[in-house]
């Protein structure tokens, strides 16, 4: 009788937690002890400590990473009847977000090698409505800070940063949050750096933007009962501060294992590149601090991304697509009036992505188990008739 294999899980956060256990459960403690819950010692030092690790001085925590965007982009003086230029290829947080702040965003195409903002369709969409781009840097690898800052500087352009998947990211000189005026991080459980729950921040250089913040995210109140601005409530918690402080000092060896898995799956796949299976492009070298390894199942591929998904959960390894409808084809959004067919790279990558197994301590058992598994899928194909 053949043994089962162990599953390949696409996150592990209970063996990233397991050695983290008792740090995190004293720094619960110490603000049960204290009774602060509500903007307490330990959000100011997350804040703080967050921001510079991300070159800049100013950090703002708010309940989740949509917050981080809507009303950083209100406080950066961005609302109704401004344009702010948006990928089509993301999460659809960045969309949501800037229709909080009152915005209208405008979605360009992405690269296909990369899935990162096209720049020179963002260019060419900007009219005189145009007041920000709105970059993401997906799967933690960051748009070119050079091009960004060369097409915001022609257009008098602000940029706000979406990098709610490239915590401590760099490229070009530049750390993800750094490259614009301000920049929105999620702290969603499986993020690179992960809260227990929900949590967001925005950082920014700029003291009067995180002052407004600071009163948008607290009832629009820059003191206690004066309300100068209509906010809303958008605290980062402190228990959710006091596990971040624990996690932000092991965040750049997570990375770096990132990093190095993603280099040991690239060494891998090469081979399969005939077969189909094409890796996102890194244009970043480590810089890249890979929140998700993706692949592209292409037209050379004998089966389809699906049916290699499924293939691979047969054989107990879990994946993810990240995304499969992109924003403008969402039926909530659409009366932004985009077509199918208006964004072709957005949505022939919608069909071939898959994300597979990636945090930090995934091993190169796991990783050639992963890639044994999609070899022998491609190159040895089993047809839906015979797996039914």
């Amino acid at each position: 009788m053949s043994k089962t294999p162990t599953p390949v899980p696409f996150v592990d956060l209970h063996a990233l937690h397991q050695s983290l256990q008792d740090e995190i459960e004293q720094a619960v403690r110490d603000v049960l002890d204290r009774g602060d819950f509500i903007l307490g010692r330990a959000v100011k030092t997350f804040e703080g400590d967050f921001a510079r690790a991300c070159g800049v001085s100013c950090g703002i925590g708010v309940s989740c990473g949509t917050d981080a965007i809507a009303l950083g982009l209100r406080a950066c003086g961005i609302g109704t009847g401004d344009e702010v230029i948006v990928p089509a290829n993301t999460f659809i947080a960045t969309l949501i977000g800037v229709l909080h702040a009152g915005a209208t965003p405008v979605l360009v195409d992405c690269d296909p090698d990369t899935a990162l903002m096209d720049l020179e369709a963002a260019e060419r969409a900007i009219t005189p409505r145009t007041q920000a781009l709105l970059p993401v840097h997906l799967y933690g690898q960051m748009v070119s800070p050079s091009g960004l800052q060369a097409i915001a500087t022609r257009h008098d352009l602000l940029i706000f940063e979406d990098a709610a998947q490239a915590h401590l990211a760099h490229r070009d000189g530049y750390t993800a949050g750094s490259v614009g005026m301000a920049a929105a991080f999620s702290f969603y459980p499986s993020k690179n750096l992960g809260a227990g729950g929900n949590g967001g921040i925005t950082v920014t250089p700029n003291a009067h933007i995180a002052e407004r913040l600071q009163a948008l995210r607290n009832y629009g109140a820059p003191q206690k009962y004066v309300h100068a601005y209509r906010g809303t409530n958008s605290r980062l918690d402190t228990l959710q501060a006091a596990i971040l402080n624990v996690k932000l000092p092991r965040l750049p060896e997570w990375n770096r294992q990132r990093n190095e898995a993603a280099r040991r799956y690239d060494r891998q796949l090469e081979p399969l590149r005939e077969s189909g299976i094409v890796p996102m492009r890194n244009d970043s070298d480590r810089g890249h601090v890979y929140h998700l390894y993706v692949v592209r199942v292409t037209d050379e591929s004998p089966l389809t991304r699906d049916e290699l998904a499924a293939e691979l959960e047969q054989q107990g390894i879990q994946t993810g697509i990240h995304y499969p409808i992109p924003c403008h084809l969402q039926p909530a959004y659409r009366d932004l009036g985009y077509e199918e067919g208006r964004f072709p790279h957005a949505e022939t990558l919608s069909r071939q992505i898959l994300s597979l197994p990636m945090f930090p301590g995934l091993s190169e058992a796991q990783i050639d188990r992963v890639v044994r598994a999609i070899e022998t899928a491609v190159r040895h194909p089993v047809s839906s008739a015979a797996r039914s």
